[in-house]
């Protein structure tokens, strides 16, 4: 699992854990927009949204074993090492958006666990399978058997121009303690950079959420799923009125590829590397105001790429949407389909243009790789060499370089003991260049008590010498 950065005084996911214990269409629910039964109720309670959205929302609850050292000072006795399974148990939310028991959630609620559970507002469990997965949104689909039953449902409203000011409800189980509603307002939208997935582009609340209302839902005034309540900026771990929760546009996508069939959401890739446009930049190209998002390089043959996208390029809005950040066209360009035509708007040399994009998947075997074996420094490591959709599915900058990378390192393996990292280019091995898996594999056949390994790590190359 890939480490995302920790936000400044903490960023807490919002999911409780004991130490103990591909279409958008797919028979989903449309959003109903519907005024309450009069203003005057509307202004005295918030019950008739909370009566058409609370029974569709769940208790998600998972348990996994881990694998453990026993004490060092029985160790000692025993004769050391022998692992111990320990169950952990962790407990979210989720929302109902079929009627036959498709369930949208965290991902972070399930990952990893052995068995997962649902409990209904009416207090039934049923055991769920998962349909499909997707760490890099924080989003899972799960899937529970109610036979011929239909469930209540939420609608997932993706076509909501949500405001800041707009009221909001967070329903979820927080702390194990029953379903519960809050209420708030969206702070902000759009808001990206706070390091909690890869795809970070978050509505923002002050509605209370608190462990164990991550995967719930945040609901309109309609009634209607506009976003899953997925983290919180605390200090101490408890709400401070600052949540985040995942944009409908991303959950309506990822429930459409698991209800398609699909194991993992393949998103279009644009293509081009970009950059925010800072004060001076927006200075140099005749802007009143720092706005739009900077082309810096463009990989060859990619979608950008044949669509006539150049460097120096400033896009200014993706499908009419606004952008700012590399995130922001990362966000609108991906939740598009393969196959669409995206419409970029971009300055060029002084002038506003229109540039239409297909969107296609990254270029490129998503999968693949080999693990090294053998008595080397690298042994222990998961290497594959980077293409886009290797990249795109890792959460590496394909841009950053070429060549074979590490992706994953076994703890316990010799390449962790000499500190390789995931995201390390393999360069050279004993003084010869790598440049593919078979250079990488020849290298590491090699029967050498002396080694010599050359990485590039954050665009510096270092080399170190082994005795093994």
């Amino acid at each position: 699992m890939r480490a995302y950065k920790v936000l400044i005084p903490a960023l807490a996911v919002l999911a409780a854990c004991s130490p103990g214990a591909g279409t958008q269409a797919q028979n989903l629910p449309e959003p109903v927009k519907a005024p309450p039964a009069s203003a005057a109720t509307m202004k005295m309670s918030f019950a008739p949204v909370v009566k058409k959205a609370a029974p569709a929302v769940v208790n998600v609850s998972s348990r996994r074993t881990v694998r453990q050292r026993v004490d060092p000072f029985w160790d000692f006795f025993s004769g050391g090492g022998v692992p111990q399974g320990r169950v952990q148990q962790s407990l979210g939310s989720g929302a109902i958006v079929r009627a036959d028991g498709v369930i949208l959630t965290n991902n972070h609620n399930i990952e990893g666990a052995d068995e997962v559970m649902v409990q209904l507002a009416d207090r039934r469990e049923f055991p769920a399978r998962v349909l499909l997965a997707d760490p890099r949104a924080d989003l899972a689909v799960l899937k529970i058997d109610v036979g011929s039953e239909k469930l209540p449902v939420l609608a997932i409203d993706d076509r909501e121009k949500l405001e800041v000011g707009d009221l909001v409800l967070a329903i979820g189980n927080p702390f194990g303690v029953g379903q519960t509603v809050t209420n708030g307002i969206v702070s902000a939208t759009a808001r990206s950079n706070v390091g909690i997935t890869d795809f970070g582009f978050f509505i923002q609340t002050d509605a209370a959420i608190n462990p164990g209302n991550s995967g719930g839902p945040l609901v309109d005034m309609d009634g209607n799923l506009v976003g899953i309540n997925t983290a919180i900026l605390s200090r101490s771990g408890q709400s401070s009125g600052v949540g985040f929760a995942i944009p409908a546009q991303m959950a309506r996508q990822v429930v459409g590829a698991a209800l398609g069939g699909e194991t993992m959401v393949v998103r279009p890739w644009l293509g081009a590397r970009t950059q925010g446009v800072t004060a001076d930049v927006a200075k140099s190209l005749g802007q009143s105001a720092p706005r739009g998002v900077l082309v810096a390089d463009i990989w060859p043959g990619a979608a950008a790429d044949r669509a006539g996208l150049k460097k120096g390029d400033v896009i200014l809005a993706v499908d009419g949407e606004a952008v700012n950040d590399e995130t922001g066209v990362s966000y609108y360009f991906g939740n598009h389909r393969n196959g669409q035509t995206i419409a970029l708007k971009v300055l060029r040399d002084g002038r506003e243009l229109t540039v239409p994009v297909k969107a296609e998947k990254a270029p490129g075997r998503s999968d693949g790789g080999r693990q090294i074996d053998g008595r080397n420094p690298l042994q222990g490591a998961f290497v594959a060499e980077l293409t886009p959709a290797m990249a795109d599915a890792q959460g590496i900058d394909p841009f950053q370089g070429r060549g074979v990378v590490v992706l994953k390192v076994a703890p316990d393996g010799l390449a962790a003991r000499v500190g390789l990292r995931p995201g390390d280019f393999i360069r050279a091995i004993n003084g010869k260049a790598v440049r593919n898996e078979t250079d990488l594999a020849s290298a590491t056949a090699q029967d050498s008590r002396r080694w010599s390994i050359t990485i590039e790590r954050g665009g510096q190359q270092i080399t170190s010498r082994f005795s093994l």
